[in-house]
Parts: C-alpha cells; sequence; structure tokens
C-alpha cells in the first residue's frame, strides 16, 4: 500500500496568484521572449528565485506554478525564436556534461512511471520533467558564451542581495515580507528559539542556494567593472546561509572555502584524492559504526538532525535490493520519519533506481574531469586557472549540501547554472584549444581527443595549445 504522502493528484482547484506576482511574471516572460539571448537569463533566473513557489495557474485541471511558467517562456524562446538575436546558433559545445544531465532526467522519469503505475504519477513525473529537462535546456540556450556566464553570475549575486536582505528582516522582525504576495503567511519557522530565515526558497535551501555560489562571487570581484556587485553578493549569500540557521547551509558555505582553500595545492590533487579515499577506507575499518555514521556528528547550530540523515544514508545501502531496479515505495517504512528524504542522492536511488543514480553521480564525475582538463589547457595563467578552481569549489560545496536536502525546483535550477557555466566554460576552452592547433596527422587527432578530455598531448603541440585557448578566452572569462 502506497503510504499517504505519496498519494498523487489534488492540489489547488484554481488559479491563486497574487496580482502582483502575476504583473511580476507576465512582465519576466516578455523579456524573456523580446531581449537577446545572452540578457534574456537575467529577468529569467530573477523572476525564478524571487516569486514565491506557491503561485500557481490552472489551466484546464493542470497545475503550472510560476516557475514553469518562466520554463515553458524560456522553451517557446529556444523553439520559434532561434532567429531573433543569437543569429541562430544552435547549443555550442553540448558535451558530456550536457548528456549526463538529459541522460539522467530522462531516466529518473521513466523509473518512476515504472515503479508507480498510476496515470496521477505519470502526470506528477511530467511536470517534474519540465522542471529537471526542460529547465536545464533553457538554462542552457540563455547561457551561450563567456559573457553570458558572467551575466548569470552578477545576476545570482543580486539576487543574493535581495533575498539575503529580505532574511535579515525575517530575524529582525519575525515577518516573511513574501508572505504578503502568497499563500502561506508572513510568518517564520522557528527551532530552539531561533528564527530559521527562508524568503521565498525555505529555511532549508535558502543557505544551500547561496553558499555553493560564494567561489563565484570572488572570481567575479576580480572584475573591477563588476567589483561592488560581487561583494556585495558575498555578503547577501553570507547573510542567507547564517539567518537559515541551518547546518547544511553552513556545509555548503564551508564546502567552498575548503575548495578553495586547496588552490596552493592544485597540482597535487591527485595524492589529495587518494590520500582522502584512504583515510576513509581506515576510518571504516577501525570505526565501530561505518564511515558514513560520521554524518550523524555534524551539527553545527545545535539543532541538526544529523542521526537522521545517517539513517537514510544506511538503510538506503542496506536496502539495495529492494530499490537498485527502478526506486521503491517502502521506505517510509525502513525507520522513523524516513519518509523524509533529506539527502538528494538517496532521493534520486529512491524515486528511480541505480541507473538515474548512475547518471547522476555522473554528472559530478563529467564536471570535475572537464574542469581539469580545461585547467591544464590554461596552465600557467593564473587568472584563467583561478577561474576554473573557483568552479570546481562551487561543484565540491553542491556536493556538501546534497548530504542534508533533497533539491527541490528552484534549488535544482541553482544548481543546473553551476552545470551549464561549467559545460560553456570548459567547452569554450576546448574549442580554442582545437582550433589553434594546426598539426596534421596523428598529432592532431590526439590533440583532439585531449580537448575532449581523453588525454592530453605531450611537447610542443600542447604548449601551443594551452597558449592559444588561453589568450582567446582572456576577454571571455578574465576580468
Amino acid at each position: 500500500m502506497i503510504p499517504e504522502h505519496l498519494h498523487f493528484g489534488g492540489g489547488a482547484e484554481e488559479t491563486a496568484i497574487h496580482p502582483l506576482m502575476g504583473a511580476y511574471l507576465l512582465i519576466a516572460v516578455l523579456l524573456i521572449l523580446v531581449l537577446p539571448r545572452a540578457k534574456a537569463i537575467t529577468p529569467f533566473l530573477f523572476a525564478f528565485f524571487t516569486i514565491p513557489v506557491e503561485q500557481v495557474l490552472v489551466l484546464g485541471g493542470f497545475h503550472f506554478t510560476a516557475l514553469r511558467v518562466l520554463i515553458l517562456a524560456g522553451l517557446v524562446r529556444r523553439v520559434f525564436f532561434r532567429k531573433s538575436s543569437s543569429g541562430g546558433k544552435s547549443l555550442r559545445g553540448f558535451g558530456s556534461v550536457d548528456w549526463v544531465v538529459v541522460l539522467w532526467s530522462i531516466s529518473a522519469a521513466i523509473t518512476f512511471c515504472i515503479e508507480y503505475k498510476q496515470s496521477q504519477a505519470v502526470i506528477k513525473e511530467m511536470g517534474a520533467l519540465l522542471d529537471t529537462l526542460g529547465g536545464f535546456l533553457v538554462v542552457r540556450f540563455l547561457i551561450p558564451d563567456g559573457q553570458a556566464l558572467r551575466r548569470t553570475v552578477t545576476t545570482l549575486a543580486a539576487i543574493c542581495v535581495l533575498l539575503g536582505a529580505c532574511m535579515v528582516n525575517e530575524v529582525v522582525t519575525h515577518k516573511n515580507v513574501f508572505g504578503y504576495l502568497g499563500q502561506q503567511g508572513t510568518g517564520v519557522e522557528m527551532r530552539n528559539g531561533k528564527v530559521r530565515a527562508g524568503a521565498t526558497l525555505g529555511a532549508l535551501y535558502a543557505g544551500a542556494f547561496s553558499g555553493v555560489l560564494i567561489p563565484l562571487f570572488l572570481w567575479l570581484s576580480k572584475d573591477k567593472k563588476y567589483r561592488t556587485m560581487a561583494y556585495a553578493g558575498v555578503a547577501g549569500a553570507i547573510a542567507m546561509v547564517i539567518t537559515t540557521t541551518s547546518s547544511t547551509s553552513y556545509m555548503a558555505l564551508m564546502g567552498g572555502f575548503v575548495g578553495l582553500a586547496f588552490w596552493p595545492l592544485r597540482n597535487q590533487m591527485r595524492f589529495v584524492r587518494w590520500g582522502l579515499v584512504s583515510v576513509l577506507v581506515v576510518l571504516h575499518m577501525v570505526m565501530k559504526a561505518p564511515v558514513w555514521a560520521l554524518i550523524q556528528r555534524i551539527d553545527l547550530t545545535g539543532s541538526s538532525s544529523g542521526s537522521h540523515r545517517f539513517m537514510l544514508v544506511d538503510m538506503t545501502i542496506r536496502h539495495f535490493s529492494e530499490w537498485w531496479l527502478v526506486g521503491t515505495q517502502a521506505y517510509p517504512g525502513w525507520g522513523w520519519e524516513s519518509w523524509d528524504l533529506c539527502n538528494q542522492f538517496v532521493v534520486v536511488a529512491l524515486t528511480g533506481g541505480l541507473l538515474p543514480l548512475i547518471f547522476y553521480i555522473a554528472i559530478f564525475t563529467r564536471s570535475f574531469a572537464a574542469i581539469g582538463t580545461a585547467r591544464k589547457l590554461v596552465n600557467g595563467d593564473r587568472k584563467q586557472e583561478w577561474f576554473f578552481w573557483c568552479l570546481g569549489s562551487s561543484l565540491f560545496a553542491t556536493i556538501m549540501g546534497h548530504f542534508g536536502i533533497n533539491y527541490m525546483a528552484q534549488l535544482i535550477m541553482g544548481f543546473f547554472c553551476l552545470v551549464v557555466c561549467i559545460s560553456v566554460a570548459t567547452s569554450e576552452v576546448e574549442q580554442a584549444a582545437v582550433q589553434t592547433l594546426e598539426v596534421p596527422g596523428r598529432e592532431q587527432f590526439l590533440s583532439a581527443s585531449a580537448a575532449a578530455g581523453i588525454r592530453l598531448p605531450i611537447g610542443k603541440a600542447t604548449q601551443k595549445a594551452r597558449y592559444g585557448a588561453s589568450s582567446r578566452l582572456k576577454e571571455r572569462f578574465t576580468p
């Protein structure tokens, strides 16, 4: 029998959207449709993260959140306005990082529908597929190059400034100003006498969203033109993390700084990675509990539920045979409140099975590999290397956040922005390297293979590729 919280259907019977939010949404949609391609990312992201998630349009019995309306507007722009300001260019450099996102979203939707075998579950998953696959394709289309990437990071900084100010106000006044525009009211969440501010994202998600962005803001601060906004974004992001009073938010924040701290060891990361793996193996052998029991010891706020998060990981591993094929409906009976899947990797596994989990993990492995290859191609250019190191630090911070929460629509869009920035930046470096190399025969083939992340060639061809990639990309990514 399917647990009560897994029943599908229901929801608002009629449109529930505040008039001001309706006007705001309409303006955002128009801007997405008419602005030049590289500039349309600004209204898309700003509206996506500042419109309360409960704003819903009900059309013909189908529920369209304001967020899905924005995604649909982006898809319409992609299909019908491709010749407008973008010169009709397709998605350049659509590579392995992008394809694993596509494969994950499709496989997750298929396995979920197979597991539940309900028409309402299929409808629900089609909406989720619009959030994931549709949202990713929109962001991938609206960030075509390095200039759009810089505009994306600037927009995210502005969003953190706005939400950070509103969340500080929540702590001071105990009122969420976005509650005046939604249906959830202006009340704030409290735990152990402390306010957990959330703005439009919620206390569990706002800090994880902002904490992972700080390395990108620090990169942007190297550009004098954007320095003020970058530092304001850092301040806003830190304010968001602190006011959530959430250990997951602090873990995301610390993950970014830990990643940046390894910058001096960037050429010895292979030893660092193997050293970390060795330490975990040794701990697993000498500890009385499995090594993942360390999760329950994480409590940075005095009110964290680390034991619950450990239990989720432990039960998922122990019940592998139940979920590996297409997921499982049985997890709510595994333990106390085990229905609360506050771990994104666990969510992907239990709702989709092993195949979607493999694709989802591949998003991170492919992204790190692409960053490593690109950084080697620009080796010697510290500004370029720093840019890619900041991307990697944000990605590492995202992994840290994954162990504390499950990602809803707004947070998954923030994750997609980072993945697309990585895909665009690394593909431009690889394309620049291939275009610069003019070596016939076997050496040219090896160089093209290296640009695809297979293996870097050694010798003068590599040096020429690195120099060419660096010089071609200075005006795109370097302040």
